[in-house]
C-alpha cells in the first residue's frame, strides 16, 4: 500500500509563527525598563538608580565624617580607623562624590588633635563620640553594619553595575565591622 504525498508546506516560518513571534517581542519590550540611561525617567523625576546612588555618596560621606569624628576624639586609633576612613572616601567617589566633599584625613597635630581641630569629643556636629575608644569603635561598627545591610537591600531596586558596586561598597562595609570589633576583643 502507497502512502499519499505530505502535505505541502512552504518553507521559512509560518504566518502563525511570526505573528507570536511579535506578540512576545511587544510583550518583552513593555515589560523591560524604557530608560536604560539611568538618568531622568518621564515624569521629570531622577531615577530610582540615580536615587540609590546619590543616596549611597551621602552616607558615604557620613561615615567619613563619623570616622573623622573618632579620629579627632582619640587620635590614638588611626592606624587602626584610619585605612578603614580612607576606603570610606573611595566609596564616597564611586558613588560620584567629589572629593572636597569627602576631605581627606585629617593630620594629627603634635597635641595629638588633628590640625585645626579642638579637642572636643565631636569633629563633626552630627557624630556624637562615645567616651571611650571601645565604645566608639563599637559605635562605628555598628554603622557599617547598618549602612552595609541598607545598601544589600537597595541591590534589588538598581540596575546591573550600580548593583555591582552596591554590593562590593556593602561587603566592604561588613568587613569593616568585623575588623572594628574583632581588634577589641
Amino acid at each position: 500500500m502507497s502512502y499519499p504525498p505530505p502535505p505541502r508546506v512552504p518553507p521559512g516560518p509560518r504566518r502563525r509563527s511570526l505573528l507570536a513571534s511579535v506578540a512576545g517581542g511587544v510583550l518583552l519590550t513593555g515589560c523591560s525598563d524604557g530608560d536604560r540611561s539611568g538618568g531622568e525617567g518621564t515624569s521629570g523625576s531622577p531615577s530610582v538608580a540615580e536615587r540609590v546612588r546619590a543616596r549611597a555618596a551621602r552616607d558615604s560621606r557620613g561615615i567619613v565624617e563619623r570616622y573623622d569624628a573618632v579620629l579627632a576624639a582619640f587620635p590614638t586609633l588611626a592606624e587602626r580607623v584610619g585605612p578603614l576612613r580612607a576606603e570610606a572616601v573611595r566609596h564616597a567617589e564611586a558613588f560620584g562624590e567629589t572629593a572636597s566633599k569627602a576631605s581627606p584625613s585629617p593630620s594629627v597635630s603634635p597635641s595629638g588633635t588633628p590640625d585645626g581641630a579642638s579637642p572636643s569629643p565631636s569633629a563633626s556636629p552630627s557624630a556624637t563620640v562615645p567616651a571611650t575608644e571601645k565604645d566608639a569603635l563599637a559605635q562605628l561598627a555598628a554603622v557599617e553594619r547598618a549602612l552595609a545591610d541598607r545598601r544589600a537591600k537597595a541591590l534589588l531596586e538598581v540596575p546591573g553595575e550600580l548593583a555591582r558596586l552596591l554590593a562590593s561598597v556593602a561587603a566592604a562595609g561588613a568587613a569593616h565591622a568585623y575588623l572594628l570589633t574583632e581588634g577589641s576583643r
